[in-house]
């Protein structure tokens, strides 16, 4: 498991702690792309909540307006009989 220290330049792999500044040049290009991975998967979650809340809203929304338009045929129905 790997966690990082946002304070210091130093992560930790499985309970052992490694300072950014002694790790190769490849080791930090892969922590560069690791920390942008993870940067795009929280930005990718942020959308997909929004769009999951916006879906929900606009389902919500057809829903009532369909019930709404069967209460308005059915109360016309009343009306003409």
């Amino acid at each position: 498991m790997t966690t990082e220290n946002e304070n210091t330049d130093v992560i930790t792999i499985d309970d052992k702690e490694y300072n950014v500044a002694d790790m190769t040049n490849e080791q930090q290009y892969i922590l560069r792309q690791l920390r942008d991975l993870n940067t795009k998967k929280s930005n990718i979650q942020f959308e997909l909540d929004q769009l999951n809340a916006a879906s929900t809203a606009f389902s919500n929304t057809l829903m009532s307006s369909v019930k709404e338009a069967e209460k308005s045929e059915d109360t016309e129905g009343a009306k003409s009989e």
